[in-house]
C-alpha cells in the first residue's frame, strides 16, 4: 500500500487557485429582481442536498459535505474536495407588456474542502472532530431594464437601470461528533459589492438634452458565525448491534450580522462617445468613501431525516427575518420569507449485491421546495420547484472499501418558479447543477507499507 504523497501547502495551493477561478465565473444573466435588497439569493446547499429539494439540517454524509449545518462536518472520516457548477436557464415572462426574455448561464457555486482530526484516544471514546474551509455565494446581482415613457412638452425619456455585484463567503468551519449528539460553527468573512445606477436620456427632436447618470458603488465586507447541531436517536438495530433505522434531527442558523459598508456616489451629466461608451461632461455631485452599515438578517432552519439502509427521507422548515434588513439604515423592498422542503433518496444496493450491477450502487434523489420569495415588490410572489439527483460513483465498485478514497459525481435537476398568474412579471428557472465530490486519505499514515 503506498501513500498519497501530497503535503497540506501543495493542496492549499490548489484551493487557492481554485478559488481566484471560482471568483471570475460568475454568471452574466438578466434578473430584474435582483435590483432589490442584496440581490437574489444562490442556493445555499450543495449538489447533493439540491437533489432533495434543499434538506440538509438532519443530512450528514462522510463522503460529501454539508456547508448548511456544520454539525455534520462530525462524520468527516476522509480529506474530502468537494467542488459545484451549476448551468441554469432563465425565462423572464411580462404580462404587460407581454414580453418574453431569457438567458443561459454557467457558474461555480462553491469550493470546499475538508479533513478529519480525529485521534485514536477520541475514537475509542466515540467522538469525532472534522474541519472545513470553502468559498462560495450568497447573492448575485446583475440587471439591466429599460424603460421608455411619454412627457407632456418634453417629448419621450428613456431610463436605463443597470445593476451588479453580490455577496460571497469564505469560511471555515469545524464540528464533534460525541456519541449520538453532534455540533458544529462556521465562521469567516463576508465580501462584494452592490452597484447600480440610473441613466435618463430625455428625447426631444428640436432641444438637445444631455443624459443623466446616478450611480452608487458600495463595497460590503464583515465577519460572520453561523452554527448547528444534530442528534441520532435509534429505532433499529441488528442481531450484532449495528444501528439498522435512525431519525436525525437538526437545527442551524445565524444571528444578525452587522456588514461594514463603503459607497461612491455620483450625480453627473454625460454623453456617449464612437465607442457606445460614456463620457462625463459635468460633476453636479459627488462623495467618496461613505462609510455606513448594511444589516444581514437572522436565519433558523430545522429539520428531521429517517434512514435505514436504503433510504433517506426527511423534510426541513426555515425562515430569514428579512424584514430587518438595512442599508445604510434604510428599509428596502423585502420581507420574512419562509421555506418548506421535503426530499429522499433511494440506494438500491445491499450486502450481496454484485459489484458488476452498477446503477445499484446509484443513489437517486428527489424531492421539492415552497414558500414566499424574500423580495416583495407589492405583492407577494410564492417561491417553488421541484427537484432530481443522483450521485454516482466513478470509482471502481472493485476497489471500494469504508475507508478507501472514493469519488462521486453529484447531479441535481432543478425546474423553479418565481410569480404565478397574478404576477406581471414571472421568472422560470431550469438549473442543472453537477459537483465533484473527491474523498482521499491524505495525512493518514499507514501501518503497513
Amino acid at each position: 500500500m503506498h501513500s498519497a504523497k501530497l503535503t497540506i501547502a501543495k493542496i492549499l495551493t490548489v484551493f487557492i487557485v481554485a478559488c481566484g477561478l471560482q471568483s471570475q465565473v460568475w454568471a452574466q444573466e438578466n434578473s430584474p429582481y435582483s435590483r432589490y435588497g442584496l440581490g437574489d439569493l444562490t442556493p445555499n446547499h450543495n449538489i447533493l442536498n439540491r437533489g432533495m429539494g434543499g434538506i440538509a439540517a438532519a443530512i450528514a454524509d462522510s463522503r460529501s459535505l454539508n456547508f448548511t449545518n456544520p454539525a455534520s462536518l462530525g462524520t468527516v472520516f476522509n480529506t474530502i474536495f468537494d467542488v459545484g457548477a451549476d448551468i441554469d436557464y432563465r425565462i423572464l415572462k411580462s404580462s404587460n407588456p407581454a414580453k418574453k426574455f431569457t438567458s443561459a448561464n454557467t457558474y461555480v457555486s462553491y469550493l470546499q474542502m475538508a479533513f478529519p482530526l480525529t485521534t485514536p484516544k477520541m475514537a475509542k471514546k466515540k467522538i469525532f472532530w472534522g474541519m472545513s474551509l470553502g468559498i462560495k455565494p450568497v447573492t448575485n446581482i446583475n440587471y439591466k431594464i429599460q424603460t421608455e415613457e411619454r412627457i407632456t412638452g418634453i417629448d419621450s425619456i428613456q431610463t436605463l437601470y443597470e445593476g451588479s455585484g453580490g455577496i460571497n463567503q469564505a469560511f471555515f468551519g469545524t464540528g464533534f461528533k460525541i456519541k449520538n449528539f453532534s455540533i458544529g460553527i462556521n465562521g469567516g468573512y463576508m465580501f462584494g459589492a452592490k452597484n447600480n445606477s440610473t441613466i435618463v436620456t430625455f428625447i426631444n427632436d428640436s432641444v438637445y438634452y444631455y443624459t443623466s447618470n446616478s450611480a452608487n458603488k458600495t463595497s460590503i465586507n464583515g465577519l460572520f458565525i453561523n452554527a448547528g447541531m444534530q442528534y441520532d436517536i435509534a429505532i433499529a438495530k441488528d442481531e450484532k448491534g449495528n444501528v439498522t433505522q435512525n431519525l436525525k434531527l437538526g437545527v442551524y442558523g445565524n444571528m444578525q450580522q452587522n456588514l461594514h459598508a463603503k459607497s461612491d456616489k455620483i450625480r453627473e451629466t454625460i454623453l456617449y462617445n464612437q465607442n457606445g461608451d460614456f463620457v462625463r461632461v459635468d460633476s453636479v455631485f459627488e462623495e467618496k468613501d461613505v462609510k455606513g452599515t448594511i444589516k444581514y438578517p437572522a436565519t433558523l432552519g430545522f429539520g428531521l431525516a429517517y434512514q435505514n439502509l436504503n433510504w433517506i427521507i426527511g423534510a426541513d422548515f426555515e425562515y430569514g427575518n428579512w424584514s430587518n434588513y438595512r442599508y445604510y439604515g434604510q428599509p428596502d423592498q423585502v420581507q420574512n420569507k419562509w421555506t418548506i422542503r421535503a426530499g429522499a433518496q433511494y440506494y438500491p444496493a445491499t450486502e450481496n449485491t454484485p459489484v458488476k450491477k452498477y446503477f445499484n450502487f446509484v443513489k437517486y434523489r428527489a424531492g421539492f421546495y415552497y414558500g414566499p420569495d424574500y423580495i416583495n415588490t407589492g405583492k407577494t410572489r410564492p417561491e417553488y420547484g421541484i427537484t432530481i439527483g443522483a450521485g454516482l460513483p466513478l470509482t471502481s465498485l472493485k476497489r471500494i472499501s469504508y475507508n478507501g478514497e472514493y469519488v462521486t459525481l453529484n447531479t441535481a435537476l432543478e425546474v423553479g418558479n418565481r410569480g404565478n398568474k397574478q404576477t406581471n412579471l414571472r421568472e422560470n428557472v431550469i438549473r442543472f447543477s453537477l459537483g465533484i465530490s473527491m474523498n482521499a486519505r491524505w495525512f493518514q499514515k499507514p501501518k503497513y507499507n
